[in-house]
């Protein structure tokens, strides 16, 4: 009978993991070939399946317990060969080193954005331009005009889940403060982070305003394109006159709508009060005249109740148009993992449980 102190405690049996892996390999290279991309969602994660390998393989080493039979004619039993059963004693090993490597691969969260796609929708590529001037400090909306239209706008844009929605503001200079997009949740979050004083406000620069705009929609592939200028004052700033920019717009198809913001009267009632100048001078003409060279509408807003319904008409009866807006979809791919990984361990146990157990 062999000596039992000479008998290994544990072995790493490399023969089945190369016959596990490598098949394995050969067969996600084969199902994987017409990826574009492909990345771990937590790739951090991969540095553990390593880590989680090689103890395991520590472990099994050092749980193993030599055994041994007593037997009369041991000698005998050496000299036989050994049988399937004996030549992959060690499968149950390799099957859960397998799995544990594959399960690694899972957590990881493996992605491919093979499945790009074009987000084909029926909307309206919508600018909203936004008067940020001093004036809109003004408490005749309440609580002031700069927050009734952020409310105001932030509605509008849950309203409408299919439209293309970009904002412009505008004081004294014009900027684009969101592009175009389809991710409202982010324009929401945007539009609720307006501030008075974060453009220059000593001015009202309605024609750069527009201008901004009809840049962000100069490419737009949409049959309907809009701008929607909320502004409570005159031009009185920029370099870019509003009817520059209502001419620019009719050349491309871009259809203004102007809401003026806050109660006239109120600011009738300045006149006499500053000695015939208006602290806040308007030109209802000049957005009517906007309005009109682009076909759109204009409007007035008095109120909070008016400005809400004055967003809600200017879209009733636009012609919808396809849209594409294009984005990555990252498709998971860890089930093509985790599955195989399950599948290796409950062969494991079953192996364990009959044919292959192992005594002690």
């Amino acid at each position: 009978m062999p000596n039992p102190a000479k008998q290994p405690h544990g072995r790493i049996p490399f023969q089945l993991l190369a016959a596990l892996f490598v098949p394995a390999a050969l067969i996600y290279v084969w199902i994987f070939r017409g990826l574009i991309t492909f990345r771990f969602g937590h790739p951090l994660l991969l540095a553990a399946v390593p880590v989680v390998l090689l103890l395991a393989i520590w472990l099994g080493i050092r749980r193993a317990r030599p055994a041994f039979l007593v037997h009369s004619r041991a000698s005998e039993l050496g000299l036989q060969r050994a049988g399937l059963i004996s030549r992959l004693r060690d499968l149950p090993v390799a099957l859960r080193l397998f799995a544990l490597a594959l399960l690694g691969l899972a957590l990881a969260r493996p992605q491919t954005s093979t499945r790009e796609d074009n987000l084909e929708l029926e909307g309206i590529d919508i600018v909203v331009t936004l008067d940020m001037s001093g004036s809109m400090e003004e408490r005749d909306l309440q609580p002031n005009r700069l927050e009734a239209a952020k409310a105001v706008i932030a509605d509008f844009v849950r309203r409408r889940p299919s439209d293309r929605i970009g904002l412009v503001i505008f004081g004294r200079e014009a900027y684009t403060y969101a592009p175009l997009t389809l991710d409202h949740g982010t324009l929401l979050r945007m539009v609720a982070d307006l501030r008075s004083g974060i453009v220059d406000g000593r001015g009202t620069a309605i024609g750069n305003g527009l201008g901004v705009a009809l840049a962000r929609l100069r490419k737009s592939e949409a049959r309907s394109k809009v701008i929607i200028l909320l502004t409570d004052g005159d031009n009185n700033a920029g370099n870019i006159s509003p009817i520059q920019s209502a001419t620019f717009a009719q050349k491309l198809g871009v259809k203004i709508y102007t809401i003026l913001a806050g109660a006239r009267d109120s600011a009738a009632e300045d006149d006499d009060a500053q000695g015939g100048r208006p602290r806040y001078p308007v030109n209802p003409k000049l957005l009517e005249e906007i309005a009109s060279m682009t076909g759109g509408s204009p409007y007035l807003a008095t109120d909070t109740g008016a400005l809400v319904k004055r967003f809600q008409s200017i879209l009733e009866d636009l012609e919808k148009s396809r849209i594409k807006d294009r984005g990555v979809l990252w498709a998971e791919l860890y089930p093509s993992f985790l599955w195989p990984a399950l599948a290796a361990l409950v062969l494991e146990m079953l192996l364990r449980l009959s044919r292959m157990r192992r005594l002690p």
